[in-house]
């Protein structure tokens, strides 16, 4: 039996540039001073992405578990740069939103993730950059694609 793993496949090659990418994220946040922790600053990047959003599947869209999210949320809260209101849909559910006071921090982190695109489009054309994250985009949504069927 060949115990040897091919790590150059699709799947460490993708797993392994978004854990780095993640790391260094999380690295320049807290160089840059934001106040945030690494899981605050996420939350609140992808809060930001979806807009107004039940909690749970904000949960289920970031991989954590719901208690994780709650802690973060709650820290965010305090600070004044999100709200949750109970969703009109299902008094259960509660919606998160961001506030005006996010959008500096929002600014803030753009910067970040400028940094680290031109760290990753080394040696890429910006024709070549351009045309792989298309290709990425699309793998994505064969994906999403599936796990909607």
């Amino acid at each position: 039996m060949n115990k040897t793993v091919n790590t150059d496949s699709i799947g460490f090659v993708i797993s392994d540039v978004a854990r780095l990418m993640r790391t260094a994220f999380e690295r320049e946040v807290a160089d840059a001073g934001f106040g945030l922790t690494k899981g605050e600053a996420r939350t609140l990047v992808h809060a930001a992405r979806a807009g107004s959003v039940r909690q749970n599947v904000l949960a289920e869209r970031m991989s954590l578990e719901p208690m994780t999210l709650c802690a973060y949320l709650d820290r965010l809260e305090a600070r004044g740069l999100i709200t949750r209101s109970v969703d009109p849909d299902d008094r259960r559910a509660k919606r998160v939103e961001l506030t005006n006071a996010a959008e500096e921090v929002l600014r803030r982190t753009r910067k970040v993730s400028d940094i680290l695109r031109i760290t990753a489009s080394k040696g890429f054309t910006p024709e070549e950059w351009d045309d792989f994250f298309e290709k990425m985009k699309r793998v994505r949504d064969n994906f999403c694609e599936k796990k909607s069927t």
